[in-house]
């Protein structure tokens, strides 16, 4: 029995894959983990900064009715959520660097087209075209 074809690439061929100069891939590799370093600093200061609240919490917490427990849990539900936002954003840097290693960083991983160096410049961990990344949207 025949595989069907994968739709991602049926009839598309990819682009071949320039490489870059050393230097090229050293100065991105530079910001890339420059960034990482940036966002790992503001997670350790998000964590730090949730762990005061908490305490904070815990010893002012007497006399509190329904309404005041129910907004401070909506509060550490918000900062968590930030604390994992910011891990996000700090693991998609890391797979942009394991791309950059690879050759594959600047590259769509859907079509294989390259990147625009624009929207690299703008989200450089991105993985995908801006068309494949709206047809992602999209679904």
């Amino acid at each position: 029995m025949a595989k069907p074809a994968d739709t991602r690439t049926a009839g598309r061929k990819p682009a071949p894959k320039a490489t870059r100069s050393t230097a090229e891939t050293e100065k991105i590799r530079a910001a890339l983990a420059a960034r990482r370093d940036e966002l790992r600093a503001e997670y350790d200061q998000t964590l730090s900064e949730i762990t005061e609240l908490q305490r904070d919490r815990l010893t002012d917490s007497a006399g509190d009715d329904q309404a005041d427990t129910g907004t401070k849990t909506l509060e550490r539900e918000q900062e968590i959520s930030l604390a994992n936002s910011i891990l996000e954003r700090i693991t998609q840097v890391e797979r942009a660097l394991e791309r950059l290693d690879e050759g594959g960083y600047g590259w769509c991983e859907r079509c294989g087209n390259p990147i625009p160096v624009e929207r690299l410049a703008a989200f450089p961990s991105a993985t995908q075209c801006v068309t494949c990344k709206q047809l992602e949207e999209r679904r």
